[in-house]
C-alpha cells in the first residue's frame, strides 16, 4: 500500500522562511493609516514569498504534501483592521496555485483551536465562519478551492457534550456550501474521541481528518484502529484522494499530549500494521517539531522495515 508524507507550512532547514510572520494589533494601532497598509502588505508578501520557498523545498525533496500556514495574512480577519489581502498579491497567489497543480501536491489549512462551531456563544460561531472565509479566500486566489483542504476540531464540549454536538450541527449551517465540501474535522487528545468525531463527520458528510497521537491520548477501552479505521476510510470515499492521517509522538508520558522533536517508530507500529492489513493508498501529514527534518527522519525509519519499499523521496510502499 502506498503512503505518502509532508510536514506543515515551515522548512526550518531554510534560512529565515518563515511564511508566518505576523504583526500584533496593538503595534498597527500605534502606525499611521498609510503605514498600517504599508505593513500589513509587506508582511504578507514576504510569508507569501517564503510559501513559495518552502514548497520548492518539498519538490527538491520530492515531499508531496504541504500544509500552509495559517498566518499568511497578519490581522486577515480583525474587526477593526479590514483590508484588500488578495488584490495586490494576486500574482503571487496565482504562481503558489500553479506550482501546486503543476506538481500535484497535496495542500492543506489547519486554522487555530478557535475556529469550532460547539459554542452557545453567536459572536464564536461569526469568528469561525469568517475565519474558515478567509482561508477559502486564498484558496480561491491560488485556485486551490475545489482540490485543498480546511481542517478543524469539532470544539468543546461546555460541560455537556451531547448539547455541543447538537450545535455544532445547528451552527455550521452559517457556513457556506461550498467551504463545507473542503472542511475535514479532526479527533483531538482531550475532548472529542476518534468515534464521536467520526459519528459527527458521517452525518454530515465530511472527511475525516485521523489523528493517531490524539486517538493514543484520548479513546475508550472500547475503540480499536481495528474497528475505526474502515469507517475513517469510508468517510472519504466520496473525494477522490486518499484519506489523511496526522502523525506524532508524544514529548514523554509525563507531557504525553505535546509534540515530540521527532516520530518514534515504535510508537506508531499498531498504526502502521493496521494500515497495511487493510492495504489501501493513505496520506500522512507528519506535526513533530522538527518538520522537515523529522518528516525526513520518519520516511528513512519506515523505509528500514523489512519488506518496506521506498518509491521516491516522500512515498513508500508499506
Amino acid at each position: 500500500m502506498r503512503i505518502r508524507f509532508g510536514y506543515v507550512s515551515h522548512a526550518l532547514s531554510l534560512y529565515e522562511a518563515t511564511p508566518a510572520k505576523t504583526m500584533t494589533f496593538a503595534r498597527y494601532k500605534k502606525l499611521d493609516p498609510d503605514t498600517q497598509i504599508q505593513e500589513l502588505e509587506r508582511i504578507t508578501e514576504r510569508n507569501l514569498q517564503n510559501t513559495l520557498r518552502n514548497l520548492h523545498f518539498n519538490l527538491a525533496n520530492e515531499l508531496p504534501l504541504y500544509r500552509f500556514s495559517s498566518s499568511i495574512v497578519p490581522l486577515a480577519t480583525h474587526d477593526e483592521a479590514p483590508w484588500d489581502y488578495i488584490t495586490p498579491f494576486q500574482s503571487l497567489y496565482e504562481e503558489i496555485g500553479s506550482l501546486v497543480r503543476k506538481h500535484r501536491l497535496r495542500t492543506s489549512f489547519h486554522p487555530n483551536q478557535f475556529t469550532l462551531f460547539t459554542s452557545d456563544k453567536p459572536h464564536v460561531t461569526e469568528n469561525a465562519v469568517k475565519d474558515m472565509e478567509y482561508h477559502y479566500a486564498m484558496l480561491q486566489a491560488m485556485d486551490l478551492h475545489e482540490e485543498s483542504h480546511i481542517n478543524i476540531h469539532v470544539g468543546g464540549a461546555y460541560g455537556d457534550k451531547e448539547k455541543a454536538t447538537a450545535r455544532f450541527h445547528e451552527n455550521l449551517k452559517q457556513l457556506k456550501d461550498p467551504i463545507k465540501r473542503q472542511m475535514t474535522l479532526e479527533n483531538d487528545d482531550k475532548t472529542y474521541t476518534t468515534t464521536e468525531t467520526l459519528s459527527i463527520c458521517e452525518k454530515e458528510q465530511i472527511p475525516m481528518m485521523f489523528d493517531y497521537h490524539h486517538f493514543m491520548a484520548n479513546h475508550s477501552e472500547d475503540e480499536s484502529l481495528s474497528e475505526l479505521l474502515p469507517r475513517f476510510y469510508e468517510t472519504w470515499s466520496h473525494m477522490g484522494v486518499p484519506p489523511k492521517i496526522h502523525l506524532s509522538s508524544p514529548k514523554n508520558e509525563k507531557e504525553y499530549r505535546s509534540h515530540a522533536d521527532y516520530v518514534d517508530l515504535e510508537f506508531i507500529r499498531p498504526l502502521l500494521k493496521e494500515l497495511k492489513s487493510l492495504d489501501q493508498p493513505v496520506d500522512v501529514m507528519v506535526e513533530a517539531k522538527a518538520k522537515d527534518a523529522a518528516v525526513l527522519r520518519i520516511i528513512e525509519d519506515i523505509a528500514g522495515i523489512r519488506g518496506v519499499k521506498r518509491r521516491f523521496g516522500g512515498e513508500i510502499d508499506l
